[in-house]
């Protein structure tokens, strides 16, 4: 067949999509060969990537002239022509793999900004095992439960970051599982799951010390108002023969000397827990982990906040700090909080908070006057915990 006679089909789909060749086929004509195809090729992607959203038979036309003209065209056309037909709004599977078979380096922005994307493209790239790009699809708002489900099989922390950050995916079922074994495998799960306003923070217990000050937080009010099962440590609480008020006299004394290395040993004690998490809860000064302490063996929030004065360290945001606390004391029981540390002994099974006796309360907010709430610099529990911490300063003194 000769050349023109080969040319003038493609022409008139090329003309029928709206683009006009003529100085480009004349070129095509005139020289043949390679530089031919690789024109042809750009030139039809361009066309079509143009045309919108294309009829059925043109969309069959164009998938039998790219078919013939990938293959003979050079890497750096396919590539070319594959990056400009990317940008196409509509594609068929066909015309999918052929970009993403073609497009090189370009893969990864295609996945992402393609306006759809077929499960056989996505699953074809999933089995390649390709992490980077597959993190990409696991980005996308528009996955089917098939393609979710070879994700998750995936087992890659690159994968599973974008999962925990895809707000279109609902965790519940086996990803809710998934997404929190990985949360405690994987800091940046955690904070991932953390940031959503759909995922129950008091699954990323075990993760707590990974968290950022405001995340840990977040955990400890998943607690709120909730009942929880029974932890194993509250035999241990019950069986101490260490009163509340001893326990905060003692660690107020230590934490007033800076005596934290000695906190250490005190909690290792008195918690089960090892000297290095230990060591983390003396010496953090935002007070969340110790909190979680003080709650657990049933601290109230005068005691327990004259503890928290001495240990933290809030600077401006101090009395909002601790009037959070203070907050918390009233709405988080000891048992919750004696079930976190439970967690922090990998001893319960978190996903039974899932069951509908467990659920996380949920209320509305009721409605006050303004002249009803309490600014956090004068919350009366805070203000009393700092009126006893000042007498206690002025006997030293005298």
């Amino acid at each position: 067949m000769c050349i023109e006679c080969d040319v003038i089909p493609k022409r008139r789909f090329l003309n029928m999509l709206g683009f006009q060749p003529y100085e480009t086929f004349q070129l095509l004509i005139e020289t043949g060969g390679v530089d031919r195809t690789n024109t042809l090729l750009i030139a039809a992607c361009d066309a079509y990537a143009r045309r919108g959203k294309p009829t059925a038979p043109e969309m069959e036309q164009f998938e039998t002239l790219a078919a013939r003209l990938f293959p003979t065209a050079s890497p750096q056309a396919r590539a070319k022509g594959a990056a400009i037909l990317g940008r196409a709004e509509m594609l068929s599977p066909a015309l999918e793999e052929l970009v993403v078979t073609h497009i090189g380096e370009d893969l990864n922005t295609f996945l992402a900004e393609a306006a759809t994307l077929s499960d056989a493209t996505m699953l074809e790239i999933i089995a390649r095992y390709d992490i980077p790009a597959a993190a990409v699809i696991a980005g996308r708002a528009d996955l089917s439960n098939v393609v979710l489900a070879k994700l998750f099989q995936m087992n890659s922390r690159k994968v599973y970051r974008a999962l925990a950050a895809n707000t279109a995916i609902v965790p519940r079922g086996a990803y809710l599982s998934a997404l929190a074994r990985s949360a405690q495998m994987d800091h940046m799960v955690a904070e991932a799951l953390a940031a959503r306003g759909d995922f129950d923070t008091a699954l990323l217990a075990p993760a707590f010390f990974d968290l950022s000050d405001a995340d840990r937080v977040k955990v400890i009010h998943a607690f709120a108002h909730r009942e929880t099962p029974a932890a194993p440590i509250s035999k241990t609480i019950e069986q101490l023969t260490v009163a509340n008020q001893d326990l905060t006299r003692a660690l107020m004394k230590l934490f007033s000397e800076n005596r934290r290395p000695e906190v250490t040993r005190l909690l290792a004690q008195i918690t089960g827990l090892d000297e290095v998490r230990c060591g983390q809860i003396a010496h953090d000064v935002t007070g969340a982990s110790l909190f979680v302490i003080l709650r657990a063996f049933g601290c109230t929030a005068y005691d327990g906040l004259k503890v928290l004065i001495h240990a933290t360290s809030h600077d401006g945001e101090r009395s909002r700090a601790l009037a959070d606390f203070a907050t918390l004391f009233g709405n988080v029981s000891p048992e919750s909080m004696a079930y976190l540390v439970s967690a922090w002994r990998g001893e319960v099974n978190l996903l039974e908070l899932n069951k509908p006796e467990y659920k996380p309360f949920i209320a509305d907010a009721p409605r006050r006057s303004p002249a009803n709430v309490l600014s956090p610099a004068h919350n009366p529990v805070v203000d009393q915990a700092i009126e006893a911490l000042a007498r206690i300063g002025a006997r030293r003194a005298s």
